[in-house]
């Protein structure tokens, strides 16, 4: 378990941090970029669960936990010789998300047009929460073109924002109040 006794350090003055192997980069570097978005996502699945019902907030309070197992994935590069075995995404979370789509999908009503983010304030928050999620995925497949990223780390995200679109749909009354995109509607 982590243990913080110092919250600030001074060590981020100069503008650089240092990922779990101790190596100190710049705050923007693309690898802090893509933790940092990740923890973002994070940060907006805790306003979900302010909004959404007991089964959802069971499944948002583990891909919190697992969304920090992903930012630890991604604070330690994969090429280290390390002393220790590193925190890493696994299939069994992957397949998790995907038995979860599987699960909410099937009692969703058929989609007929596009969403809109809206109805439920817990599907308005799940949606934002969605697009933060694939912002994140972006970085982390930017990042994934100059260094070495864990397959399952991009399989967890990508997935990660299906099932929140689901979630949205579901928390919509299943489907049946979602928000429908009417091309040219304003023409």
């Amino acid at each position: 378990m982590v243990q913080l006794t110092r919250i600030y350090t001074r060590g981020g003055d100069k503008g650089k941090t240092s990922l779990s192997s101790g190596k100190r980069v710049v705050k923007h570097d693309p690898r802090v970029e893509a933790y940092g978005t990740v923890d973002e996502a994070n940060a907006t699945l805790g306003l979900v669960r302010l909004h959404c019902g007991p089964d959802a907030d069971t499944v948002l309070a583990r891909i919190q936990n697992d969304l920090f197992d992903l930012g630890a994935d991604l604070a330690t590069p994969e090429d280290l010789d390390l002393e220790y075995e590193p925190l890493r995404i696994v299939e069994s979370q992957v397949a998790w998300l995907e038995q979860q789509i599987d699960r909410l999908n099937a009692e969703l009503e058929p989609l007929t047009s596009f969403i809109l983010p809206g109805g439920s304030p817990a599907s308005a928050y799940l949606h934002l929460a969605r697009t933060v999620t694939r912002r994140a995925e972006r970085e982390v497949t930017a990042l994934a073109e100059l260094e070495a990223v864990g397959p399952q780390t991009v399989r967890y995200i990508n997935r990660l924002s299906d099932l929140l679109f689901v979630m949205a749909r579901h928390e919509n009354d299943q489907g049946r109040k979602d928000v429908l995109w009417v091309p040219g509607a304003n023409r």
